[in-house]
């Protein structure tokens, strides 16, 4: 073999070599909120006088508004529990439905008994669950809310009432009954959220300009870069005009990325994760103004009505009648649930 075939023959070799197929990631997934036995380690921490939730109520405050079937799902409960509720002096309906929503957001409700000069009962007032906390003396209660003028200040013990879903771990807090699908809500969030970028960059950077052909000198490349470039602002960029004479019919293409890189099957992430939250809420599709996408729709609403209030509301009622044995007295009513042709 003669010096100048060895030396493409290496050529050849280091080429082939440095060509070879090569696979690598971006990075791979970090894990923070899937594991579920951190539950398993909460724990009622003491601050001063009083004892932190097990959770954090300012993120659950967040989680409320953070999908649309989430929240909507909280709210039919509470309406119709409002709807059902009977007011009366002591209690208004504008207060109950504060203390029902308070109790299905955060699986603790409070309310504070306000005495006149003799000592007979006054006014309930609902105290916000996302402040509220169980003192370390027995039956003390603490609102603890920090700004500008407001410090933590103790109830007065035995004035308040706890209205909370049994936990597993504790005994001091409630949770409420839908954490199981809190991966569910915040990927409906993210998959909104994806899709509102996509749609408001989509239109200016979604493709990539090949030019391969070989009649555009470098003059022409540096005009188009620059055209690009000065396309700033959402949906600026939206024609090019090019002239090649004597140029390829590939020589210029527009390649998408919009179609390749988002297909992220938006729809399927929505309904999946719509249907984890309403089976977690237990709530019939129907009444939360769902449209059905089979032929067959979702049976009879008046049906569904009557037993979603028969196993999941009547259960809640029962559960917010405890004020009574608390009080001594029967003030919490409820009217029967019926429909509007009944």
């Amino acid at each position: 073999m003669s010096r100048k075939n060895k030396k493409s023959f290496k050529a050849q070799q280091t080429a082939t070599a440095n060509n070879g197929m090569e696979a690598f990631t971006f990075g791979d997934p970090v894990p923070v909120l899937d594991k579920r036995e951190i539950f398993d380690y909460l724990e009622c921490a003491q601050i001063d006088n009083w004892y932190e939730p097990p959770i954090s109520f300012d993120g659950l405050s967040k989680l409320f508004r953070a999908a649309t079937h989430h929240s909507s799902a909280i709210y039919v409960k509470r309406n119709i529990l409002v709807s059902t509720f009977q007011p009366n002096r002591f209690l208004s309906k504008l207060d109950f439905s504060r203390f029902a929503l308070d109790f299905l957001t955060f699986g603790n409700a409070y309310l504070e008994r306000r005495n006149n000069m003799v000592g007979n009962l006054l006014k309930l007032t609902p105290t916000l669950a996302k402040y509220t906390r169980r003192g370390v003396a027995d039956d003390s209660y603490w609102f603890v809310r920090y700004g500008y003028d407001s410090q933590p200040y103790e109830f007065k013990p035995g004035c308040v009432f706890q209205l909370y879903e049994p936990d597993l771990n504790q005994e001091l807090y409630g949770l409420p009954e839908y954490l199981a699908s809190t991966m569910s809500v915040l990927l409906n969030e993210a998959a909104t959220l994806f899709r509102l970028k996509y749609y408001r960059n989509g239109s200016h950077a979604g493709f990539i300009l090949y030019v391969s052909d070989a009649s555009q000198n470098q003059s022409d490349i540096d005009k188009i870069r620059k055209a690009m470039q000065n396309s700033k602002g959402p949906g600026n960029f939206r024609n090019l005009f090019i002239h090649a004479p004597n140029g390829k019919k590939d020589g210029v293409q527009v390649i998408p990325l919009s179609e390749i890189a988002a297909k992220d099957e938006f729809l399927n992430i929505k309904n999946v994760s719509r249907d984890d939250m309403l089976a977690a809420h237990r709530v019939p599709p129907q009444m939360m103004g769902i449209i059905p996408q089979n032929t067959g729709g979702f049976g009879d609403v008046e049906k569904a009505a009557k037993v979603f209030f028969r196993n999941e509301l009547a259960p809640l009622q029962s559960k917010i009648l405890q004020i009574n044995d608390w009080l001594g007295e029967e003030v919490i009513k409820f009217d029967k649930y019926t429909l509007a042709d009944e």
